[in-house]
């Protein structure tokens, strides 16, 4: 936390993990993306939020990773906010060529108000924080998704969802996105019923983390047992971009794909999330994906808003200090 770009005195932080805000101010932040999304009722995509608080910032995208939903996010979230952003990939920047993280930082750090990475090895956004003088923001990692997750909680928010003692069952991979649900979930003080098949269960030091912080985490083989009344039901791809192994991976995760007996076993008015892009056919059903109780492009289309949040987060404009 220290003094904001451009020598103003309102503090800045780094957003690499849930934690790194705690359960208070993501609160504060899903509050704010309520009330920014509301207000916007009626106008136009690109149009700017009557305070513009981001005017004349500069956010840097930086993709180690191919992106939709991010990339479009938070652009779209800068443009809201009144501020913009530049794009950079591995590809068409020296990144590519072996430029260390830290010497990108140190240099965007002079030219941007912002860094935002979506990346594969959580250590390089560690180091790009370690050495940046600007905010630094998780976009995605091997590790966690937090941005992905505030727009999860402000979705089954919207959806009539209560977080403390809500039951949300996971299926498939135990992997980034469910690390941070798990993240959330000590926050928050709701359980997770995880369903994965052998091997591919979550990092344990999530599990301890959402259970030192009050939640329920129950890891199990069976699926139906995970999905008996629950009130969410979440799943993502089962094969990651890059991984090898993905016959053996696909073969492991068939019984937990969630199918319409799977959402009979849960609550009536349980909801479905998925963060995209879905294998329709693999990890969901077709019937569930595009059923009543998925909510999966709500989900998407609040990450323009969760977004627009973290950043004011990072900039010190809500949240405490």
């Amino acid at each position: 936390m220290t003094a904001a770009p451009g020598g103003s005195h309102v503090t800045w932080r780094h957003f690499l993990d849930l934690c790194d805000a705690g359960g208070d101010d993501v609160a504060a932040m899903i509050n704010d993306a309520i009330d920014r999304k509301a207000a916007r009722k009626g106008l136009a995509k690109g149009a700017v939020d009557a305070d513009a608080p981001l005017a004349g910032y500069v956010l840097g995208l930086v993709f180690e990773k191919n992106s939709t939903r991010t990339r479009v996010s938070f652009d779209m979230a800068m443009r809201q906010l009144g501020g913009s952003v530049l794009i950079l990939d591995a590809a068409s920047s020296q990144l590519g060529r072996g430029e260390s993280i830290a010497d990108t930082a140190r240099v965007l750090s002079r030219m941007v108000d912002g860094i935002m990475l979506r990346t594969d090895d959580h250590a390089k956004i560690e180091e790009m924080a370690r050495h940046a003088t600007v905010p630094v923001i998780n976009g995605l990692t091997d590790k966690s998704h937090p941005c992905q997750i505030v727009a999860d909680l402000l979705t089954v928010i919207e959806h009539g969802k209560a977080l403390p003692g809500l039951e949300l069952a996971w299926f498939g991979d135990g992997n980034n996105v469910l690390h941070s649900i798990l993240e959330a979930a000590g926050l928050f003080k709701f359980n997770v019923r995880v369903a994965t098949p052998a091997g591919y269960e979550p990092d344990s030091a999530f599990v301890d983390m959402a259970r030192a912080g009050g939640a329920i985490v129950t890891l199990t083989q069976d699926a139906h047992a995970a999905a008996r009344g629950a009130d969410v039901l979440v799943t993502d791809t089962w094969i990651s971009m890059g991984q090898a192994d993905a016959a053996e991976k696909k073969a492991a995760m068939a019984p937990y794909q969630v199918d319409a007996a799977l959402m009979a076993e849960a609550k009536p008015d349980a909801v479905f999330l998925h963060c995209l892009p879905a294998h329709v056919g693999d990890e969901v059903s077709e019937e569930v994906f595009e059923g009543p109780q998925s909510v999966v492009f709500d989900e998407a289309e609040n990450r323009i808003h969760a977004q627009k949040s973290v950043l004011l987060w990072s900039f010190g404009r809500i949240g405490g200090y």
